[in-house]
């Protein structure tokens, strides 16, 4: 038992450290909210619109495979230098596995399209615009103050 002794202590501690950084952060924040407070910021400039888009998932995908690529040579790395000396062929082999297998989802993925940054395909066409439809009618106008007109 006094080996897991100090792994205790650094749970006890981090969770102390926890409920008082929740505790001192509900007692001594900011509670007169206004509309100035609420408004988001960016840059010290305000906004007048709306953004344009809003992130694609592609954006994420391409994130999360760089993460898992690297992670995968940061954790291959060591293991090379660490069992060079002891596996000789068996552990070229594994390696050899490993990086096919690295290597074939990877051409699936690109296959698949998470790392096209184009415009999205089309599955369907588009539907036809009646005359009934006008720019005036599905456009929101946008005044100087950033609310709607």
């Amino acid at each position: 038992m006094a080996d897991y002794l100090p792994i205790l202590t650094m749970l006890i501690l981090a969770t102390v450290f926890v409920a008082a950084s929740l505790l001192m952060s509900a007692v001594f924040r900011p509670s007169r909210p206004t509309p100035a407070k609420s408004a988001p910021y960016e840059c010290g400039i305000v906004p007048t619109r709306e953004p344009a888009e809003r992130f694609p998932v592609r954006f994420y995908l391409v994130a999360m495979i760089f993460i898992i690529f690297d992670i995968e040579i940061i954790f291959l790395y060591p293991w090379a230098v660490i069992f060079e000396r002891d596996l000789h062929l068996f552990g070229l082999m594994e390696m050899l596995v490993f990086a096919i297998f690295v290597f074939v989802s990877f051409v699936y993925l690109i296959s698949r399209g998470a790392l096209d940054w184009g415009p999205a395909k089309r599955l369907r066409p588009l539907i036809s615009v009646t005359s009934e439809r006008t720019s005036e009618s599905t456009v929101r106008r946008v005044g100087p103050e950033g609310e709607a007109a």
